[in-house]
């Protein structure tokens, strides 16, 4: 594993409108520094919207393209999802777009019934463990952060040294009456995966009347913020170095004694 650059990209999302969604983190994206791997929130080009139809695109639509052009201009993978039609289904899509124009994408699992996700999108059963820079790397998607199950680490008996995962990604639109959930859990997750652990949510006020307050971060793999962001758009750029990761897990291995499951 090589030190690993990582840009949080917390943007005040434009409501239904891709296109003005597109320029400004565009702007961002661009005028920050060099970087590995840039991370935007969820839906980004829409907002969390349930007009599913009206916000969808596909997979050949023009924000895909948009993301794999931007990932090949500035030499860095982007992650962040989108609203994505296939067929009949609507998908709350987590797409990972390297700048070699290759993609990955994630559906989000858990879909968040208190606003009717679960009515209006098609939900994943599959997880997503990409690389980069020798980092085993877990997306998810919001809501995906309250299973702890779903994202439990070490969950293949094959897995190097128990662990799936090196670093776990939340991508969100998360409102601020319910920021103390998000940091607390950002923290937990961290702590008991032996992961470091990013999460980006936005800010501003979305089309539903909903304030955003941030709280994007980056957590070591024993719950401390490495940064800590607050309620405003800014970019900020961390480096992650895989030894505090490889020493802590060493130490203590709390893996090794985690009870056995299986997910149906």
């Amino acid at each position: 594993m090589q030190t690993l650059t990582v840009s949080l990209v917390q943007g005040a999302t434009r409501w239904h409108d891709p296109r003005a969604n597109r320029e400004y983190y565009g702007q961002l994206v661009r005028g920050a520094l060099s970087s590995d791997l840039f991370v935007l929130p969820e839906t980004f080009l829409s907002g969390f919207t349930n007009d599913t139809l009206a916000n969808a695109e596909t997979m050949d639509g023009e924000g895909v393209v948009w993301m794999r052009s931007l990932a090949a201009e500035v030499g860095a993978t982007l992650t962040g999802s989108l609203v994505i039609r296939e067929g009949e289904t609507v998908y709350n899509r987590l797409i990972w777009a390297s700048p070699d124009g290759s993609l990955s994408y994630y559906d989000k699992r858990h879909l968040f019934r208190m606003a009717g996700e679960h009515t209006r999108y098609g939900g994943g059963n599959d997880r997503l463990v990409v690389e980069l820079k020798g980092w085993r790397i877990l997306p998810q998607v919001c809501y995906d952060l309250r299973f702890p199950v779903w994202l439990r680490n070490g969950r293949r008996e094959e897995a190097e040294g128990g662990m799936d995962y090196d670093l776990a990604i939340f991508v969100a639109n998360w409102p601020a009456p319910r920021r103390q959930p998000w940091r607390t859990l950002l923290r937990a997750r961290a702590i008991e995966n032996l992961a470091y652990v990013v999460g980006v949510n936005r800010v501003g006020t979305d089309g539903n009347e909903l304030p955003y307050a941030g709280d994007s971060v980056i957590v070591d793999p024993v719950g401390e913020p490495l940064i800590e962001l607050g309620p405003q758009e800014q970019v900020v750029t961390v480096t992650l170095d895989p030894a505090p990761l490889h020493a802590h897990r060493e130490r203590f291995p709390a893996w090794m004694d985690a009870d056995r499951f299986t997910i149906g």
